[in-house]
């Protein structure tokens, strides 16, 4: 039986697999959407229903996590099951109906046959008994359609990877751009608090405690250590993306880091073309969370 193991994958996926048996055909589709947690949606014949907790504990250790749709459809060659009619039922719903009609003035059925029969309860059924070998087929045919779904997740996967690596990329060049508006941004700080003192009359400017207080005020606004800490983030991220597991939730984590050291970058670039590159950086990274969602 195959894992989720290996590389990225998409919590998106389909898988069919088809039980043949003398008597009938029973086929069963899966499918896979995104979803926090493991959210299973079971349609499946009566019978089948005694083995619902089993069937959610095989596809959950298999498909681990996401909205999952199961559905069992059975074709019947030949019916073991006979089925007869509850004459009791079916005169007691003809005397309402014709006595609705009466109090109502509005004529009866012509065709009463058609009505009655799809009633509720009309037609009944001999129990019907769930044979060992017809479910040992059923879980054999859901463990392929399950194998089919993490197949299907696994191409998924590979163009997830291949978006998210170029995505990473372009914040990873994004960031190296802004270095040189750096060196820029202090000339211009300088020189505007320059000019700022010289409109004051009267007022003699000390260079030194000058330097001090511009050096102080670059220190609040110096963006190394987020830039170090960003790029570190971004390799993580890559790492994480090629490890052997499939690791949605972490990833989602170290994007919550990448937002905030570009969050506090945009607070500290008081210098539009900073800004610009910035505002590039959350509009890469609001697409990769969109991507993260639907990541195993």
């Amino acid at each position: 039986m195959w894992k989720n193991e290996g590389m990225t994958h998409s919590m998106t996926g389909y898988g069919k697999a088809v039980a043949e048996l003398p008597n009938k055909k029973i086929t069963v589709e899966i499918k896979s959407l995104n979803s926090k947690q493991f959210d299973l949606y079971i349609r499946i014949p009566t019978v089948y229903r005694v083995k619902e907790i089993e069937l959610r504990n095989t596809l959950s250790s298999i498909l681990e996590r996401g909205k999952i749709d199961l559905t069992l459809n059975v074709e019947v060659f030949s019916k073991d099951v006979s089925s007869k009619i509850d004459y009791n039922v079916l005169n007691q719903y003809r005397e309402e109906i014709e006595q609705i009609s009466i109090n109502n003035n509005i004529p009866a059925p012509s065709d009463w046959f058609s009505i009655l029969l799809r009633l509720p309860d009309v037609m009944k059924q001999d129990v019907e008994e769930l044979d060992d070998e017809e479910w040992k087929a059923i879980e054999r045919a859901v463990k392929d359609a399950a194998n089919e779904v993490i197949a299907f997740r696994r191409q998924e996967g590979v163009m997830l990877e291949n978006l998210l690596t170029h995505k990473i990329g372009k914040i990873r060049t994004l960031l190296s751009k802004i270095e040189p508006f750096e060196e820029e941004r202090v000339d211009k700080i300088k020189s505007r608090i320059y000019e700022g003192l010289n409109h004051l009359e009267g007022f003699e400017i000390d260079k030194n405690r000058f330097e001090q207080e511009i050096i102080y005020y670059l220190e609040k606004l110096d963006i190394n250590e987020e830039k170090s800490r960003l790029a570190h983030h971004l390799d993580y991220f890559d790492e994480t993306l090629k490890a052997n597991q499939s690791q949605g939730k972490k990833l989602g984590f170290i994007v919550q880091e990448i937002g905030r050291e570009i969050n506090t970058l945009g607070s500290k670039s008081n210098q539009s073309d900073m800004q610009r590159i910035v505002v590039q950086m959350k509009d890469e990274l609001e697409q990769i969370k969109e991507q993260i969602l639907n990541i195993l």
